[in-house]
């Protein structure tokens, strides 16, 4: 099943008999709905977005309170007769600021990896998610489901590439992942600090980047100087290769050169990312 194409992939009519509900402007009148009330959902297990901005949620709520909500979220039942939510937890927390006792729900049948595929493609089409976020959601569909980087790039819409390097940022200590999460960094200076060898050197840096406005290219800089004192002058048509090849293999490439010749380092962190590699050397 393929999330590439978005959630309508994966939600199908239900055969239960639903209630109908409209909203102002019958913009929901063709759907097929449950009024659930607000006690008897809890929060999905699979849903792998953690953070929500009090603010955001504030001002969801009030548009909330004036236009009631305008897209159904997705809930399983449970064996308990509750429910569980798998898409719109956001929806859900902002109702219930705004006062409201019942949510409109579509009401679906899903597995356990559809439940994570749905609640995952559900955030990242809607850009809900932070960078480590998704980087979690990603490895337990590697790990807990046994699908392949490139499978799930497939669901999710992205490169296999893309996933790779999204996985990686879990091997950051947590004070880099905490400033991920906080804005702090972005992905790919993240992705830079991946480049040294020990969390110590990794530590530092990300102390004496912490309020500068440091690009991409000058802590890759930084990075490369600290692996190695002698490239301080590096060659920056040297390092834009590098990136570029990153970007295209999806993990760490290194470029050294003396005179005409040199070397090119390109690591993998497991046999399918080699196979890939591979596959992408010969294209």
């Amino acid at each position: 099943m393929s999330l590439g194409r978005g959630l309508g992939a994966l939600i199908t009519p239900t055969t239960r008999q639903i209630k109908h509900f409209a909203t102002g402007g019958d913009n929901l009148s063709s759907e097929k709905v449950w009024q659930i009330p607000l006690t008897k959902i809890s929060a999905g297990v699979d849903q792998p977005r953690k953070n929500f901005d009090p603010d955001e949620l504030s001002e969801l709520a009030e548009s909330i309170k004036k236009h009631g909500v305008l897209q159904p979220v997705i809930v399983v039942e449970k064996s308990d007769g509750g429910y569980e939510l798998i898409a719109g937890e956001r929806r859900l927390r902002a109702s219930q600021l705004a006062g409201f006792t019942t949510i409109p729900a579509l009401i679906k049948s899903f597995a356990a990896q559809e439940k994570l595929e749905v609640a995952l493609i559900e955030n990242i089409q809607r850009a809900n998610l932070n960078a480590i976020e998704e980087a979690f959601a990603f490895k337990r569909l590697i790990d807990e489901f046994g699908l392949t980087q490139q499978e799930v790039a497939d669901k999710v819409g992205k490169s296999r590439p893309a996933v790779a390097n999204s996985v990686r940022l879990l091997d950051l200590p947590a004070e880099a992942q905490t400033a991920l999460i906080d804005g702090k960094i972005n992905s790919g200076q993240a992705r830079a600090l991946l480049s040294l060898d020990t969390v110590d050197q990794q530590l530092k840096i990300l102390s004496s980047m912490l309020g500068t406005h440091i690009t991409v290219r000058e802590l890759e800089q930084e990075v490369a100087e600290k692996r190695d004192p002698s490239k301080s002058r590096r060659d920056p048509n040297l390092m834009y290769l590098e990136k570029k090849l990153r970007d295209k293999f999806g993990t760490k490439v290194f470029i050294t050169q003396k005179g005409e010749q040199g070397t090119i380092v390109i690591s993998y962190h497991s046999k399918e990312e080699l196979g890939e590699i591979i596959k992408n050397i010969g294209e």
